[in-house]
């Protein structure tokens, strides 16, 4: 997969320059500068747009250039009439992020560069039957380690990598992620003493909230708040306000399937009843008859709604239904007119877009005048891998002395 997708929007108020740190503020101004472009823009340009002179222009310019961070691309008129112009870019060699994912169908490890484009993509079909942690962490960390390998070969060094998990999660821990039998896992450990002896900084955070990122990244500037609903063993929820990924006072924000559809419904793991994960998660859907060996879920639900068997569509109609109703009281709340189903959503979201808009139409009062944006998530299955990576990837867009002072260093010690 090569397709580019926007990697961040920076929305940093910009601060007054004091004389100890001056150096390092101006180049970050003048790369912000060049990230934001829509297209190379020349050193006049920067020094007119940053207030900055020219000869500090070209010194931040050519810093920038000999640490990859950007590249000169061609003579350009750029339409005017004149001399012709060098414009600047960001790089598509030097740092790289990597994103791994732990989906309700397998594992998934990618790799953008600093363009946002993706240059490595990788999926590996699994059950997790069996599987303890350290049994899941280590076949991604294998999977990490082949995508580190691969995109070196094209001149691109993994800085940091950002891990999805399907659950809730403290200072790197997995508080709970009961489709994969996880409690209290300390996932950051674990996959760190899995790439040893890689020294590679690792963040871990709820696949919905990244998922979530990664929609936002890839989307037009016109999609600034919507509500993105990550179907599969679990139903997680990534809520976007404003171009702000809302996390809560916790960061345990989004657990949409522990919403009660049903009050007198049926019993859930939580310990309460009617939550909409025992309505529309892939369990439910799959109902008495599981996942044969060696198949996901996903693909078993996929599967038998193609062909049309009975039990599934009127499972996943419920499901529509249930999640209609768990999400007109969501946007009731929040005021969003857009829903994004992405994860196994995305893959049945013709069997269940139906009954879900119904009750969405019904029980949102806003409805009937602002309708409902209801469609599937535009990076599908791969959402939270990809926002993964561009999570990793945007550390070193919104800090790039930070990739600067290690290339120093490592020509340095060389």
């Amino acid at each position: 997969m090569t397709a580019r997708v926007r990697p961040s929007r920076p929305r940093q108020s910009e601060e007054p320059v004091r004389q100890e740190n001056l150096r390092t503020l101006n180049l970050e101004l003048v790369f912000r500068h060049i990230l934001a472009a829509d297209g190379p823009i020349s050193r006049t340009e920067l020094a007119s747009a940053t207030g900055l002179t020219r000869p500090t222009i070209t010194r931040i310019a050519e810093e920038l250039l000999a640490g990859k961070l950007i590249t000169e691309a061609g003579l350009s008129h750029n339409g005017r009439a004149g001399r012709p112009r060098v414009g600047l870019t960001l790089s598509e060699k030097g740092p790289a992020g990597l994103g791994l994912d732990i989906r309700a169908d397998g594992l998934a490890a990618c790799v953008v560069d600093l363009t946002g484009t993706v240059r490595h993509l990788a999926f590996t079909p699994a059950t997790y039957s069996g599987w303890s942690a350290p049994d899941v962490l280590g076949r991604l960390a294998h999977m990490a380690r082949a995508a580190i390998d691969a995109t070196a070969a094209e001149d691109l060094t993994v800085l940091t990598a950002t891990l999805a998990v399907p659950g809730p999660v403290q200072a790197g821990t997995v508080q709970s992620a009961p489709e994969l039998g996880w409690r209290d896992v300390d996932a950051q450990a674990l996959l760190r003493d899995a790439l040893h002896p890689l020294d590679l900084p690792i963040t871990v955070d709820n696949e919905a909230n990244l998922a979530a990122l990664g929609e936002l990244y890839a989307s037009d500037n016109t999609l600034d708040s919507f509500v993105y609903v990550s179907g599969g063993l679990g139903i997680g929820a990534g809520i976007v306000l404003d171009g702000q990924l809302m996390r809560g006072a916790r960061g345990w924000s989004g657990e949409l399937g522990h919403v009660t559809v049903y009050p007198d419904g049926n019993a859930c793991p939580c310990g309460s009843r009617g939550c909409l994960q025992t309505y529309a998660s892939l369990s439910a859907v799959l109902g008495d008859e599981p996942a044969p060996a060696g198949t996901t879920p996903d693909a078993a639900a996929t599967g038998r709604a193609e062909a049309g068997h009975a039990a599934t569509i009127a499972a996943l109609d419920a499901a529509g239904t249930a999640l209609g109703i768990a999400l007109a009281d969501m946007l009731n709340i929040l005021d969003i007119d857009t829903v994004l189903l992405g994860g196994s959503f995305s893959l049945l979201a013709s069997w269940l877009t139906a009954n879900a808009r119904a009750e969405i139409d019904r029980r949102v009062l806003t409805a009937a005048w602002a309708p409902i944006t209801l469609r599937p998530a535009l990076l599908g299955p791969d959402a939270a891998v990809i926002g993964a990576a561009l999570t990793s990837i945007d550390q070193i867009r919104r800090h790039p002395t930070t990739w600067l002072a290690r290339q120093s260093n490592h020509m340095t010690s060389a």
